[in-house]
């Protein structure tokens, strides 16, 4: 007997990032997020995410802050409540 390789849901990986199953969907479908479709031949698409592709995903969701600049003053305007 053959073990079947482990994939996710688009539900399972919406709770893994913590957003709505729908968002997960745009992005496959948009193709931001590499899924298989295991619906053989149905019109209704089934999804399933293979872990690699999840890894892959998840590095491009990575945002390193940048720098910020402190913010000025405009000019001759006085500071009531400091």
């Amino acid at each position: 007997m053959s073990t079947l390789p482990v994939t996710y849901s688009p539900p399972e990986v919406a709770r893994r990032l913590g957003c709505k199953p729908e968002r997960i969907l745009g992005w496959i479908r948009s193709g931001k997020l590499q899924a298989l479709n295991t619906s053989a031949g149905s019109k209704r698409p089934r999804f399933r995410v293979t872990p690699e592709a999840l890894a892959a995903f998840e590095r491009t969701l990575l945002v390193i802050p940048s720098k910020l600049q402190p913010r000025r003053r405009a000019a001759g305007r006085r500071k009531y409540f400091a």
